[in-house]
């Protein structure tokens, strides 16, 4: 096969690939992350370039215009090589996977828990549940008693003696490595030394032996993985202390936007490895950076404790996630074992364990496990609901008597994938905006008061309500109003929200009646869903006691504005509460509690899934929820219009 080299600038890296293959996939041989949130399918076109030198052919397609091509403008995943290529990549077109700002921090990670150093204390209006502290790796130090001709017992032996004299472990298990090392060791350092224990399901084992007291050195870590965000901290075992939050963009956005896409590009060749290894990538990036800003030996990180949607904790363990998508869609394991940290390749302690929090079916994981674990709505007395709004966004309906989750299939427009001008809640992210209702002049906000690159989806829901109220659309999501920031484009009438002049790319701000054709599908998926779930079980939206919104999503989100476009049911205001990464704090739970550990699993098996598909009302609710709000205005009493 013929290769070409191709440089990329400004990165001035150079790749040599073989000829037809696609700038996406050489850049991403170049370690140089596109944005492609359609995960190359040539859709969302994202992955602009311009090709500096060099012959390509494209594939036709309708988002490079005219003037683009005079440009050698180019969407990177429908351009192949047919020469050595130097090509250019705009910062428009590029993931950032750079630290969060600080703001982007607290955006993802604010929660259950306030900012105090005591983790163990929980919000009283979330749950009263205070776990036992129990981490899922203890270290107990022993002063063993010599062996003598009346005590000889075996060095194994003897060490189970004295364990089951702190507690009363009724089963103990331990490896060869450990066996082999122990008489020497015990000997050298006068049968003084430091036991570390590991809970694997009804087992404890002996992960590691070493000299000496060093009960003082041990630390866990908590992960919520994310599709888009992954979030970890460093936690004292001893201490419940929490020593640092980190949160990084998950690299696995360079092959696609939502779990659908990614799930495609693992069945290619060597795509289940790309994934794994963008996803271990990340983590082991925030894992390096806590424990260097900790002065934390990496070796005396002994556990780890993961939650995340079952096609996320697929790819972090290198498990084909094929089945998933296909029907009768069965995810390849829900309840994962106590596993080596190693065996995913994360870098701790070598023989450090990963406990993976239990999910309920393909689409409903363990992120929402320890979502109702940490919400607390699996011991209330009355209906309550949990809602994580994303690309899936998963629905959890009850009480202490029952649980019942869906899915609903609501697409990534409010990621920021398949709407024009749509991004990820990064910088630059409009997040706020407001319209005047008498010229229709538009002011906004942006995540780090930078330049606009783009709106994230509490923009989305800001604008499409704010429009709405200027009359700039109606109810069916329509532009019916004339003025200057009104145009006719490819895809319908577009508002502009910011021109090119001031924002970071130099391109129009927009939204078109395609964008809000998307928004709308993926805001009537979400309510429908919620809607259906209610009413399976004899209920309706005026028993719900608490409507719990999890994600940073809820950061920004304005709730009059969401009911207003029929995101969310009208219900009492003070019935929301925002708990913030509820995914994160779940799996700390686990980390330092035995019986967390031990209620999430249960929790997981409780949770019966319900699928939405299979409830012929499931259709005709979604199709009248295709409106702003809705086709039945009595369900949304409290929303008035002045447009």
């Amino acid at each position: 096969m013929q290769k070409f080299q191709v440089t990329f600038l400004p990165d001035n890296l150079t790749v040599s690939v073989d000829k037809d293959k696609t700038i996406l996939s050489a850049a991403i041989s170049a370690g140089i992350y596109i944005n492609s949130t359609c995960g190359g399918d040539g859709i969302c076109g994202k992955c602009r370039v311009v090709v500096n030198k060099g012959e390509v052919t494209s594939q036709p397609n309708g988002i490079i215009t005219a003037l683009d091509k005079k440009a050698n403008i180019y969407l990177a995943c429908l351009t192949s090589i047919q020469s050595d290529l130097e090509v250019i990549i705009p910062e428009s077109s590029r993931l950032n996977f750079d630290k969060l700002t600080p703001g982007e921090l607290e955006e993802r990670l604010s929660g259950l828990y306030s900012k105090a150093e005591d983790i163990w204390t929980q919000d009283e209006k979330i749950g009263e549940k205070v776990f036992k502290h129990s981490p899922f790796v203890t270290k107990i130090y022993l002063d063993l008693p010599k062996p003598t001709l009346e005590d000889n017992l075996s060095d194994l032996e003897r060490l189970y003696r004295a364990l089951r004299r702190f507690e009363a472990f009724p089963v103990i298990q331990t490896g060869l490595f450990n066996i082999r090392q122990l008489g020497q060791l015990l000997r050298d350092y006068e049968w003084k030394v430091t036991v570390t224990l590991g809970k694997r399901n009804n087992t404890v084992e002996i992960v590691l032996i070493e000299p000496k007291d060093t009960t003082g050195n041990n630390f866990g870590l908590s992960f919520d993985i994310g599709t888009t965000t992954i979030s970890g901290q460093l936690i004292n075992l001893n201490s419940n202390k929490i020593l640092g939050t980190k949160a990084a963009y998950n690299q696995q956005a360079a092959f696609g936007g939502d779990v659908i896409t990614r799930i495609v590009h693992a069945a290619k060749p060597d795509g289940l490895k790309h994934l794994h290894n963008a996803v271990s990538d990340t983590m082991n990036q925030i894992i390096r950076e806590l424990v260097l800003e900790h002065n934390v030996d990496l070796n005396d990180v002994n556990c780890m404790v993961c939650s995340g949607n079952t096609t996320m904790i697929h790819l972090l363990l290198n498990m084909d996630p094929a089945h998933i998508r296909r029907e009768p869609y069965v995810a390849t394991a829900n309840f994962l074992p106590v596993l080596r940290a190693a065996e995913a390749d994360i870098n701790i302690n070598s023989r450090g364990l990963l406990y993976c929090v239990p999910g309920v079916s393909s689409y409903v994981g363990g992120d929402t496990t320890s979502g109702v674990l940490s919400s607390g709505i699996y011991q209330k007395d009355q209906p309550c609901i949990l809602i994580d709004i994303g690309t899936n966004g998963e629905i959890v309906l009850g009480n202490k008597e029952f649980l019942v989750a869906c899915a609903a299939s609501a697409g990534p427009a409010f990621e920021g994938s398949g709407v024009t001008s749509g991004m990820r809640a990064s910088s630059g992210a409009i997040q706020k905006i407001s319209i005047n209702k008498g010229d229709f002049n538009v002011k906004y906000s942006t995540i780090g008061d930078k330049k606009p690159c783009g709106i994230c989806g509490s923009g989305y829901i800001d604008l499409l309500s704010e429009m709405l109220d200027a009359g700039i659309i109606d109810k069916s999501g329509k532009i019916k109003a004339e003025c200057s920031r009104i145009r006719q484009s490819d895809s319908g009438l577009e508002f502009v929200i910011c021109f090119g002049n001031k924002t970071e790319s130099g391109r129009d701000i927009v939204i078109n009646e395609a964008d809000i054709e998307n928004l709308k599908r993926s805001k009537g998926a979400i309510y429908s869903a919620a809607s259906i779930l209610v009413k399976h079980l004899g209920l309706d939206f005026t028993c719900i006691h608490k409507f719990y919104i999890a994600g940073g999503f809820g950061t920004y989100l304005d709730i009059d504005k969401a009911i207003k476009i029929g995101l969310l049911p009208d219900m009492e205001r003070s019935k929301f509460v925002f708990i913030g990464n509820s995914s994160l704090a779940g799996s700390r739970q686990v980390l330092l509690s035995a019986q967390a550990m031990s209620l999430a699993d249960k929790l997981a098996s409780k949770i019966t899934y319900f699928e939405l598909s299979v409830d012929p009302a499931y259709m005709e609710e979604y199709s009248q929820a295709l409106f702003f709000p809705h086709t039945d205005l009595a369900k949304f009493p409290t929303v008035k219009f002045n447009g």
